[in-house]
């Protein structure tokens, strides 16, 4: 007997039907999986679920009972969790803090703080994580921040849990233990939601999986029964994709980006490395091993302790934010929410950012006409999924805010290097594959890019050779032609007294 049904729910926004006659059910003790691509409305519905949107048609039962969520406190009160791609914290705040939040221990009157350090540790333990209770969120790293929301959502007891995307920034590590958590909370007899773009895994941790697109649902399916990858991945996205990689090799030009003994506080290992005119370098390394650290010294975004970065034809080494994309370096950070959208601004404004400069007339006044262009063409390059460039960014998905992200740069008139971090968290197998075929294109410009990925499998089918981080520090480099994962592995996992590979020029 099902505990939670969806019945014909639809939901609008300006310009856009985003749900349309909504409609399965889901049972105690299951896991169900919705896939999909980015903007096919999953998120949409897991809002509903949660109180965030009220639809304009359709119903929600839970346990045989008609609900009206209004707000996220009847969702709530109603034993609904919801873990959303898009952390939702208070960074200033301790783990224990945004944990209790609302509900912290008192003892004659007064918050008992000792009791409420208690409380959280215990329970971390009980769960497997192991996360200071005092720590603040913004010191902690995506993926221990995405464990402390999902710790929320299971501490509090909650009978319904969605989590999209959950594994989007989570080690090897973190993963196993979410895995876990998954499969104990099926054996309680919860009723878990799972959005993710890995396959592998639904076909995991799924008993059954919905399939949307453009809002509709398309189908429905016994994950344990016979489906196969394909069959799921071509109901996604309305074709057939063989090879999502669909590496193109190119000629490359002399070298055009290097960085000299960079070092900082989290980079104590001065690093090296080059790139040559249309080369992708791919950049691996565990959760932790410092590879985001090391990008955000060589943009500039934090101090350095030593090293230069030098681009051919720039004289001098580029040391800030602003000298980088004025001499054609651009950064695409891994956390968008925090540090590449500007949420309350429009798609057009987001993409515009950057490139401004280029469209002012005599040096006040922005060419409206120029920038309306630029959007218009980047948003059909990129296929963003968006009512009209006016919308604001944030209702957008996570990925097609990636998409904007990446229009900003490709809009910069003077690109010479992309760094790209994380290029594809938290998105569709169609919009990746569009996303490489953006890289390449780039690429046979002359472009030199540097792309960081925790995902083994996007390092090896999309880059020309690979460097490998652990530890904070370059651990080796490979060819396309000699890697593969048990040589890549080799180099990211911490191996006592051994001494780390030179990293070619």
């Amino acid at each position: 007997m099902s505990y939670l049904e969806f019945r014909s729910i639809s939901k609008s926004f300006p310009g856009v039907k985003a749900l349309q006659d909504i409609s399965f059910a889901l049972e105690k003790g299951k896991v169900h999986g919705l896939l999909g691509e980015n903007g096919a409305g999953k998120s949409t519905l897991l809002k509903i679920l949660g109180g965030e949107y009220i639809p304009e048609e359709g119903q929600v039962f839970v346990d045989g009972k008609l609900q009206a969520f209004h707000n996220s406190r009847d969702a709530i009160a109603a034993g609904i969790a919801i873990i959303h791609q898009e952390l939702q914290y208070v960074p200033e705040l301790s783990v224990m803090e945004n944990l209790l939040l609302g509900h912290m221990p008192t003892r004659m009157g007064f918050v008992d703080k000792r009791e409420a350090i208690r409380w959280t540790r215990e329970n971390l333990t009980r769960i497997g994580v192991d996360i200071d209770p005092e720590a603040k969120l913004r010191d902690l790293s995506i993926g221990q921040r995405q464990m402390v929301e999902i710790c929320k959502a299971v501490l509090r007891d909650a009978t319904v849990i969605a989590l999209d995307e959950p594994t989007s920034s989570l080690s090897h590590r973190e993963t196993e233990i979410l895995f876990k958590l998954v499969k104990d909370l099926r054996a309680q007899g919860k009723v878990l939601i799972y959005i993710s773009h890995r396959l592998d895994e639904i076909f995991e941790l799924c008993d059954g999986c919905t399939i949307f697109r453009d809002g509709r649902k398309v189908a429905e399916y016994n994950v344990l029964a016979e489906v196969t990858r394909d069959e799921l991945v071509s109901k996604m996205v309305g074709r057939e994709i063989t090879d999502i990689f669909d590496y193109r090799p190119r000629e490359m030009g002399d070298t055009c980006f290097e960085v000299k003994g960079i070092a900082g506080a989290r980079v104590p290992q001065p690093a090296s490395f080059s790139v040559r005119r249309g080369e992708i370098l791919g950049f691996f390394g565990l959760v932790g091993a410092g590879r985001s650290e090391l990008m955000r010294l060589i943009y500039g975004a934090d101090k350095r302790s030593g090293g230069e970065v030098k681009l051919a034809d720039v004289r001098g080494s580029i040391d800030n934010i602003n000298a980088a994309i004025r001499a054609g370096l651009v950064f695409c950070p891994e956390d968008r929410k925090e540090q590449g959208i500007i949420g309350g601004r429009s798609v057009s404004e987001n993409i515009n950012i950057s490139c401004r400069r280029h469209y002012r007339r005599w040096g006040f006044f922005v060419n409206d006409k120029a920038e309306a262009a630029t959007a218009e063409g980047y948003i059909k390059l990129l296929r963003i999924k968006t009512p009209h460039r006016h919308q604001e960014i944030r209702f957008l998905s996570g990925g097609n805010q990636q998409k904007a992200i990446l229009a900003r740069w490709l809009a910069e008139q003077n690109l010479k290097v992309l760094i790209i971090d994380e290029p594809t968290r938290g998105i569709d197998v169609g919009a990746k594959n569009e996303i490489y075929q953006v890289l390449y294109q780039l690429a046979e410009k002359g472009v030199a890019i540097v792309m960081v990925s925790s995902e083994l499998p996007e390092v090896l089918g999309v880059s020309d050779r690979i460097a490998v981080m652990c530890q904070g520090r370059i651990t080796g480099e490979l060819t396309r032609s000699e890697a593969n994962e048990q040589k890549v592995l080799s180099l990211a996992l911490p191996v006592s007294s051994a001494p780390a590979p030179a990293m070619a020029a």
